[in-house]
């Protein structure tokens, strides 16, 4: 792909709901969509920047645009440079890792990561780790590599790193203490409980929540906010995916963040405005100014 402005991915539409949800009552206090997939289109789809400025409108001053494969990647770190309210985060995902290497090109395609990362806007490396869930094990060698490379990454431009996490806790966690994390490491997504809460915050990362704390049967993930210290705790929509209740299965939207807010202050039994400046602040020390 010689022009990132041209690629775009679409999401499956099925017989779901595909039109957007009505924008939340805006955030006195700014916060910021700490992942996001925009390259991603749903529903009737929305231009990047209607999508930025629809988030501004509610109190949302940015988001952090995350690569999965070599071409979203690239997509991620040219909008970083053509938004100010956005920054990137570049990287191979665990679940296309497999793909890369039975093709013989996981080296290159992280070559190309790598490169990206010299960018001044490029603020993370992510999203990488391990999912044993979508992966089987025939894929865990090559996930385990790239994730180490990444690893390496982040630490050799001293940039934060985005992990996905998904059914593999136990294997990021040893991962992260046998070859030690960036000094700025999140765990996109959080998905597991109050107990892998502690153990990843005592080791210093943080914890980025997104929308299906909200849902019913995520009871681990509210039981997991609770534990987080405050100043560990960000907050993200993963969109185009994990709507918020009450519009879970419509198209997500970093201007839907307001939504996970009000849920989670309500979960803390803290002022609004308390959380959104700690948020707030958590963001800007994980990936610093976005108006650098």
């Amino acid at each position: 792909m010689t022009d990132p402005s041209q690629y775009v991915r679409q999401r499956e539409k099925g017989s779901r709901d595909t039109s957007y949800p009505p924008p939340p009552e805006r955030l006195d206090i700014p916060v910021y969509d700490n992942h996001c997939h925009l390259e991603i289109e749903d529903g009737e789809g929305l231009p990047l920047d209607e999508q930025l400025d629809r988030a501004l409108a509610v109190g949302i001053a940015g988001a952090v645009q995350a690569g999965g494969d070599v071409e979203s990647s690239r997509w991620s770190a040219w909008a970083a440079t053509q938004h100010p309210r956005l920054l990137a985060a570049v990287a191979i995902h665990p679940n296309e890792a497999p793909l890369y290497a039975a093709a013989g090109r996981l080296d290159a395609a992280i070559a190309v990561i790598d490169e990206l990362a010299e960018q001044p806007r490029v603020r993370a490396i992510g999203e990488t780790g391990l999912d044993f869930f979508r992966t089987g094990e025939e894929g865990h060698a090559a996930q385990f590599e790239s994730f180490e490379a990444h690893i390496a990454l982040a630490k050799k431009h001293a940039i934060a790193m985005q992990i996905h996490d998904r059914d593999a806790h136990d294997a990021v966690l040893e991962t992260l203490a046998r070859v030690g994390p960036p000094d700025r490491t999140v765990f996109h997504c959080f998905s597991g409980d109050d107990a892998m809460a502690r153990a990843a915050t005592e080791r210093g990362c943080f914890l980025s929540f997104a929308g299906n704390i909200t849902f019913k049967n995520a009871q681990n993930l509210r039981d997991a906010l609770r534990v987080t210290p405050r100043d560990r705790i960000l907050v993200e929509t993963d969109a185009p995916f994990l709507t918020p209740v009450p519009y879970r299965g419509r198209p997500n939207a970093p201007y839907l963040v307001p939504v996970t807010v009000r849920f989670m202050a309500a979960e803390l039994g803290v002022e609004l405005d308390e959380l959104c400046a700690q948020l707030a602040a958590n963001t800007l020390a994980v990936y610093g100014s976005f108006e650098d």
